[in-house]
């Protein structure tokens, strides 16, 4: 079988070029476009450094829609669509998002969490893929959702890594303002949210409850942490057979009796949860690297299974361990 010929919109960001890291290495996949506005005319190593020597590819603000079999879309919030609507795909051609902008499922789209909708991403031809944050708690919560025991507020904290913020330059993603600080911002009004009580509201139709999320700018490049609780006064080992019970199908989302840390998720498309009970709370932790798991990992799995293929192709990646 041939290659499936794909370009890469915005790859000269954070979730572009990780993106690009991923697919020049999977099997069954050609890059035949990266796109960039501002990076046009150079070559990839001059945007990527450290891809130097892997392809010879040069970025360009032109786009051949032909013969396209996917495209994976990695432009700003809100420029996604004018973009879609000025370029004329084949209708078979497989769109992925990863943008906000069609996460509310708009225009033929799928919300792509694997873990809920691999069935619908399987025959999908538009999919939006989920937020980072999004990703991280949803995975943290679902399995509770699921099951009906969320009927109080639940209680949610984040901490990401300075990439979640984007390769353009704010205040407080330069290094000084980052450096031995941490910061909230966006608190209990996180634009992920949206998405969020769209898919328990999915699982669960009676799902109406309040959750107040405080999430941290971190001091470091990469990783999510979540933390989330709501009273329980079920016994952990049901909780935690539960979670193990919903995820067995789910490759990248493992359920951990043993206490996890970052690291072990760092440059992987993996989630780790673990879960405790305390002063009759189920805490729920859970960890993903926001630029695999939250975003380009994520949207190479999404397009593993639109295509038929093994989902885990090209994201058998290590962490980093040290």
């Amino acid at each position: 079988m041939s290659k499936l010929k794909t370009a890469v919109i915005g790859a000269a960001g954070y979730t572009g070029g990780e993106l690009l890291r991923l697919l020049m290495h999977h099997p069954e996949v050609e890059i035949t476009c990266i796109h960039s506005n501002s990076q046009k005319g150079k070559k990839l190593e001059e945007v990527h450094p450290d891809l130097i020597g892997e392809k010879d590819l040069v970025f360009t603000d032109q786009i051949l829609c032909k013969n396209l079999n996917a495209v994976f879309l990695c432009l700003p919030h809100g420029e996604t669509k004018s973009f879609v609507n000025q370029h004329s795909f084949h209708e078979d051609t497989v769109i992925i998002d990863l943008s906000t902008d069609y996460r509310d499922e708009s225009e033929g789209f799928i919300y792509g969490l694997p873990e809920v909708k691999k069935t619908e991403i399987r025959s999908a031809k538009r999919i939006a893929n989920p937020g980072c944050f999004a990703t991280a708690i949803q995975l943290a919560l679902l399995p509770s959702i699921a099951k009906g025991w969320v009927n109080h507020t639940i209680h949610v904290t984040g901490i990401t890594g300075s990439t979640g913020a984007g390769k353009k330059l704010a205040e407080t993603s330069h290094f000084s303002y980052r450096n031995n600080n941490i910061s909230v911002y966006k608190l209990f009004n996180h634009q992920h949210l949206k998405e969020i009580k769209q898919t328990f509201g999915q699982v669960d139709e009676k799902f109406q409850n309040e959750i107040l999320f405080v999430p941290y700018r971190g001091n470091f490049p990469r990783g999510i942490w979540i933390t989330a609780y709501f009273p329980y006064l079920g016994e952990l080992s049901k909780a935690i057979e539960a979670y193990k019970t919903f995820y067995e199908e789910h490759p990248f989302t493992i359920v951990s009796e043993g206490d996890i840390d970052l690291k072990q998720i760092v440059n992987t498309n993996k989630c780790l949860i673990h879960l405790k009970k305390e002063a009759d709370q189920l805490v729920i932790y859970s960890a993903i690297d926001n630029l695999l798991k939250g975003a380009s990992g994520q949207a190479v799995q999404n397009f593993n299974l639109a295509f038929g293929l093994d989902e885990t192709i090209g994201l058998k990646l290590k962490s980093i361990g040290f």
